[in-house]
């Protein structure tokens, strides 16, 4: 497994660019990324950002690459019954992984360990092997069954972070927006990042 390994998984919830300006800024951190994405994030992308990726994984990685400009070799895209990919594997797998958007139906295939395909499987491994496991939830409102399944993960170690960006940084655009997510991603997983000034020390003299 490659040094400074990360699992990225992109489910169907609304937030395509949270999952895209993340992925570029964790590659940008020679970060090797193994990414997941659901058949439905795959309509999102295409919905949101309007890039429309192919179903194979190899050619989803190459339009990948294309769209952001990046090395190939720290990009490797799984398919969704690839269980024989590292990230399947409590001996290989990364110990970090990011759900960004997680759609409130992986949330609960996660909290009750489904394991159905390889992100739920993935994540089913970053929480038994006891690593750091964050998902980024995009839905409002929130039912009560959504708030017991974030509850009952959070109680297990799990970092529960709505897609909430906050305002204070006076946003000029939907790209700020994202920015602010991605940049308090980055910093839960210990990513130095400079998209966002940080509370306080630019208010400061």
């Amino acid at each position: 497994m490659a040094n400074n390994a990360i699992t990225l998984a992109w489910t169907g919830a609304s937030g395509a660019p949270y999952g895209l300006r993340l992925l570029e800024r964790l590659l940008a951190a020679d970060y090797h990324v193994y990414l997941l994405i659901s058949s439905a994030a795959k309509v999102v992308l295409a919905t949101e950002h309007g890039l429309k990726l192919p179903g194979n994984p190899d050619a989803a990685k190459a339009a990948l690459c294309e769209h952001l400009g990046v090395n190939a070799d720290q990009l490797t895209v799984c398919g969704k019954e690839d269980w024989f990919s590292p990230v399947a594997s409590g001996s290989a797998a990364p110990k970090q992984m990011i759900v960004c958007p997680c759609s409130t139906g992986s949330l609960a295939a996660i909290a009750h360990g489904m394991s159905d395909n390889l992100i739920e499987r993935a994540a089913d491994v970053v929480l038994k092997e006891r690593g750091q496991l964050v998902l980024v939830v995009r839905e409002t409102p929130l039912s009560t069954l959504h708030l017991e399944n974030m509850t009952k993960l959070s109680r297990m170690g799990v970092t529960i972070m709505p897609a909430a960006p906050g305002f204070y940084h006076q946003p000029q655009s939907i790209d700020d927006l994202v920015d602010f997510m991605v940049a308090r991603i980055l910093d839960h997983i210990g990513v130095e990042q400079t998209l966002v000034p940080r509370w306080g020390y630019d208010q400061r003299s």
